[in-house]
């Protein structure tokens, strides 16, 4: 990736998830970057192929790496609704994995970690979604599915340490496994994108304030 096409990219993203897609215009992105809006059309066919490179990217990093004739167009992203939707699904097949296998040596330190990474991984792809979901239905509709199955196997995952009393007796575990998946998610995600005043705190930071404090809360 160029520099140029890096920048276009930062902006872009900051752009579709403070004030929407829809409402983001090609004069918005060039303006933010600091050029004309021919250097962004020399670099992007149109503001779509700005918001698959950006997805592309959330799914699979090494594509930045790749590449591609300028301006860059949707013939590099054919299937690519797909492709997230096929990252949702085999996420939260992993994220299961130690639930269904009895939880083993996985400990609950263990899974608020996984929890966070798992976030912070796909925090720019989640959240463009979340914010454009009536723009891009059928993504709306595969994620709005794999948050409730991410909130389920949480919420059975507080039940499984709570039963092997590896942390203690919560009164209401639907609310509290809530609690504790929004609070991570606006460490791993929104701090950095879309929350009132973003913050460049860095991911190890955010993790580290996430651990100690949910850690100790539930902790025996």
């Amino acid at each position: 990736m160029t520099q140029r096409i890096e920048s276009i990219a930062e902006a872009a993203t900051s752009l579709f998830l403070r004030q929407g897609y829809s409402k983001t215009q090609i004069s918005h992105i060039a303006k933010a970057v600091g050029v004309s809006v021919g250097t962004i059309y020399h670099d992007f066919i149109g503001k779509k192929e700005i918001m698959h490179y950006i997805l592309k990217c959330t799914i699979q990093p090494e594509f930045a790496c790749k590449m591609l004739e300028r301006p860059i167009s949707d013939e590099n992203f054919v299937g690519l609704e797909q492709e997230v939707v096929k990252v949702l699904e085999d996420s939260a097949e992993r994220f299961e994995k130690p639930l269904l296998k009895g939880l083993g040596e996985y400990t609950f330190e263990t899974l608020i970690s996984d929890a966070f990474d798992l976030m912070s991984q796909y925090a720019v792809g989640c959240l463009f979604i979340e914010k454009n979901q009536y723009d891009f239905p059928f993504l709306a509709k595969h994620y709005k599915a794999y948050r409730k199955r991410f909130l389920s196997t949480m919420k059975e995952y507080l039940k499984a340490f709570i039963e092997r009393e590896s942390i203690r007796k919560i009164d209401d575990v639907e609310l509290t496994t809530i609690l504790i998946v929004e609070t991570l998610s606006w460490w791993a995600m929104d701090i950095h994108y879309t929350s009132f005043e973003t913050s460049d705190i860095s991911e190890k930071a955010a993790k580290a304030v996430c651990m100690d404090n949910i850690v100790l809360a539930y902790k025996l």
